[in-house]
C-alpha cells in the first residue's frame, strides 16, 4: 500500500467551465479518476428554477449531453472512474440522463447517486427552531429557493466501495470529489485526520482546475499561452502527499508559485479549513518543484471535525439592473460619472411622480478610471471609459424606468456617448442564508441502480477550535539602513478571492528574506487603510509560516457578496492585484536581488 499512488484530473472549476479539460485528461494523462466540481450558491438557486420549471431538470447538463456523451466510450476502455457534483439539486435525473447516453454508446455504467444535501422540505421546520443566520443574525426567509447541506466525502467512497463507476452527487464540500476516492482507495478512516486533511489540500488545489496550472497566476507573463491550458493532474501518495501536474504537451504552467497561490485562494483561517470529514490546519504545509511543471505538496495536518454540516439556502431578495454604456474623448471619466449622476436623478424623480419607493441601493462606477482603487488611484484624465449603473429595487416597473431612462443618454447627455446596447432587464436579486445543522439529524443515502441503502457517517464532533494563536510566525522586521520603495508584486504572490461579503487577499513571499519585512510592513491596518474605500469591517491577518504566507480576510467588503452585491469586482478577484501595486520600503541590497531575479 505504501507504494501505491492515484492519480485524479481535476477537469471542471464551474458550471460552465472550457471543455477542454475532460478530454484533455481522459486522452493526454494516465489518471484512474476523472474528478468535477460544477456547484456554487448561484448556481443551486438557477437550477432550483429550472426543477420547478421542469421536474427531469436541475442538473448540470453539460457534464451528460457534451462531456460524458463525448467520453463515455473511452472512459469505460480506460478504467477511469468519474466522480461529479454534477447533481445539483436533481442528482437522480443527472444519473437517469447520464444512462441514457451511456446506453446509445453502447456502454454499461454502475452509477452511484449520493442523496442526503436537499433539506428543501424541511424549512417549515428551521423557521419554526427560530434559526437565523450564521454570519449576520438574520431572521429565516418566508421563502427560499433551495436549501441544501455541504456534505463530506465518506458517501462518495461508500459508492466507490460498492464498485460504482460513475459517482453523482448533490451539494457536497468542493474537495470531496477528491477526498472521496482517496479514502476509498487507500482506506483512510474517519479518524485519520491528518490524511483527511492532506486529501482535502489536494481537492481544493484541483477544484478550481486551470487555476493551479497558470490560470490567474500573479506572474502571468511567464504562462507562454493560455490557449490549451493543461488542466491538474494530482498524483497522490498513501501518506497524503501529492505532485501537482498537468498533460504533457499542454499549454499553462505549475510551479511554487501557481500552486501555492491556489492554497490561498477562498479560504479563511488557514489553521482551521472546516469541511465535514475533518478540520484542516494548513499552516504548515510546505511546496517543492519537482522539475518542470511539477510541485509536490506535503504537511497538512488534520484534527477532530465539528458535529455540524454547514447549510447554504437562497432566497430572492428584490430585483436588479446594471446598465453599461462607452464615453470616449476629453474628460470621459467626468463626463461619465455626470451621465450616471443624472440618469439617477431623473429616474427618481420619476418614482416620485408614479408614488414608487426609491432605490434600495445603487453602485456608480467609471471604470477606466481606476474608480476600484478609490484614492489609491494613480490615474487621470482617462480618454475612454464604461459607465457602469447597478441599481436594486423591489418593484419591476421601476427597473424598467430605469431601464428606459438609461438608453437616452446615447442622445441628450454627454459627448463621445456610444456603445449603447439593448436595454438591460431586470434579474432576481438572490441572496445567501447560511446555518448549522447536527450531522446527525441529515441522513444520508446511496442509491446504486434504484437500491438504497443509508450511508454511515461520522457525526461526533470534537472539533478543538482555531490553532492560529499556536502558530509560531516569522518575526516582523522593519528594513535596516537604506531602503527604496518596491511594489510589493517584486516581493510577492497574491491571490484572492470571496466567503460571502468577506474577501480573502493570500500573500507569498517570493524569497525567505522577503518575509519578515513583509510581516512588519503589510499590516492589518495599512491593508484596512488601503482598501477604506471598500471594507466596512475589520480585516485581520492569519500567518502561512510553511509557506512563508499570510492571508487576510477583509470584512464586509463586497457589498454583501455574490449576486447580492452591486460590485463591478463581487467576488473579489482583483483584490490581490490591487493591493500587489502597494509599495514596499526595502533595503537596497535586498532590492538590486529581486529586481535582478
Amino acid at each position: 500500500m505504501s507504494g501505491k499512488t492515484v492519480r485524479l484530473g481535476g477537469a471542471s472549476a464551474f458550471w460552465g467551465d472550457s471543455s477542454l479539460g475532460a478530454p484533455q485528461l481522459v486522452h493526454g494523462a494516465e489518471i484512474d479518476y476523472l474528478v468535477f466540481d460544477y456547484l456554487a450558491e448561484l448556481t443551486m438557486s438557477i437550477m432550483a428554477a429550472a426543477r420547478a420549471r421542469r421536474p427531469d431538470a436541475g442538473y448540470a447538463t453539460d457534464f451528460v449531453a457534451i462531456t460524458m456523451k463525448q467520453l463515455v466510450r473511452d472512459i469505460k476502455a480506460k478504467g477511469i472512474k468519474v466522480v461529479s457534483n454534477a447533481g445539483g439539486v436533481n442528482p437522480l435525473a443527472c444519473r437517469d440522463a447520464l444512462q441514457r447516453v451511456a446506453e446509445e454508446a453502447g456502454v454499461s455504467l454502475k452509477v452511484g447517486v449520493v442523496l442526503g444535501d436537499d433539506l428543501m422540505a424541511r424549512q417549515a421546520e428551521f423557521r419554526a427552531a427560530g434559526t437565523h443566520e450564521m454570519y449576520s443574525d438574520a431572521a429565516f426567509p418566508d421563502k427560499l429557493m433551495s436549501i441544501n447541506a455541504y456534505l463530506g466525502a465518506r458517501g462518495i467512497a461508500a459508492a466507490l466501495a460498492e464498485g460504482c463507476e460513475v459517482v453523482i452527487t448533490g451539494r457536497v464540500v468542493d474537495s470531496a470529489v477528491t477526498l472521496g476516492p482517496l479514502m476509498h482507495e487507500f482506506g483512510w478512516a474517519d479518524d485519520d485526520f491528518d490524511r483527511l486533511a492532506a486529501g482535502t489540500l489536494c481537492g481544493h488545489i484541483i477544484e478550481c482546475g486551470a487555476q493551479c496550472t497558470g490560470g490567474l497566476f500573479t506572474d502571468w507573463e511567464r504562462v507562454a499561452s493560455w490557449e490549451n491550458i493543461g488542466y491538474p493532474v494530482a498524483e497522490v501518495s498513501a501518506d497524503g502527499s501529492f505532485v501537482i501536474g498537468k498533460p504533457r504537451g499542454t499549454d499553462g504552467l505549475v510551479c511554487f508559485g501557481s500552486v501555492a497561490e491556489q492554497l490561498l485562494y477562498e479560504i479563511q483561517d488557514p489553521s482551521a479549513y472546516l469541511v465535514p470529514d475533518v478540520a484542516c490546519d494548513f499552516t504548515a504545509v510546505q511546496m517543492r518543484e519537482m522539475g518542470e511543471n511539477r510541485v509536490l505538496v506535503s504537511g497538512a495536518r488534520g484534527r477532530p471535525p465539528t458535529s455540524t454540516y454547514k447549510v447554504s439556502a437562497t432566497y430572492q431578495d428584490g430585483l436588479r439592473n446594471v446598465a453599461t454604456l462607452v464615453i470616449g474623448g476629453i474628460d470621459a471619466d467626468r463626463k461619465a460619472r455626470r451621465t450616471g449622476q443624472t440618469i439617477l436623478a431623473r429616474t427618481r424623480r420619476m418614482f416620485q411622480q408614479r408614488n414608487l419607493a426609491d432605490y434600495s441601493e445603487t453602485r456608480l462606477e467609471v471604470l477606466g478610471s481606476e474608480d476600484m482603487y478609490g484614492s489609491n488611484s494613480r490615474l487621470a484624465g482617462p480618454r475612454e471609459v464604461v459607465l457602469r449603473i447597478a441599481v436594486k429595487h423591489p418593484e419591476k416597473e421601476a427597473l424598467e424606468i430605469f431601464a428606459r431612462e438609461f438608453a437616452p443618454a446615447g442622445t441628450s447627455m454627454a459627448p463621445g456617448t456610444t456603445g449603447l446596447g439593448g436595454r438591460p432587464s431586470p434579474t432576481p436579486i438572490v441572496r445567501l442564508f447560511s446555518f448549522l445543522v447536527e450531522k446527525a439529524d441529515v441522513p444520508v443515502e446511496l442509491d446504486i441502480e434504484g437500491n438504497r441503502r443509508p450511508v454511515a457517517i461520522r457525526t461526533a464532533g470534537g472539533f478543538p477550535g482555531s490553532a492560529s494563536a499556536e502558530v509560531r510566525a516569522v518575526a516582523a522586521l522593519p528594513p535596516e539602513g537604506a531602503t527604496v520603495n518596491l511594489p510589493l508584486v517584486r516581493l510577492a504572490y497574491g491571490r484572492s478571492g470571496d466567503k460571502g461579503d468577506t474577501a480573502n487577499i493570500g500573500i507569498i513571499a517570493r524569497q525567505p528574506e522577503c518575509l519578515p519585512l513583509l510581516r512588519w510592513w503589510l499590516t492589518p491596518e495599512r491593508v484596512k487603510a488601503y482598501f477604506a474605500h471598500l471594507c466596512r469591517g475589520p480585516v485581520e491577518r492569519f500567518d502561512l509560516p510553511g509557506l512563508g504566507a499570510m492571508n487576510f480576510l477583509l470584512h464586509r467588503s463586497l457589498g454583501g457578496g455574490g449576486m447580492a452585491s452591486l460590485h463591478s469586482d463581487n467576488l473579489a478577484k482583483a483584490y490581490a492585484q490591487m493591493l500587489l501595486d502597494l509599495e514596499v520600503p526595502v533595503p537596497k541590497a535586498v532590492a538590486q536581488r529581486l529586481v535582478a531575479a
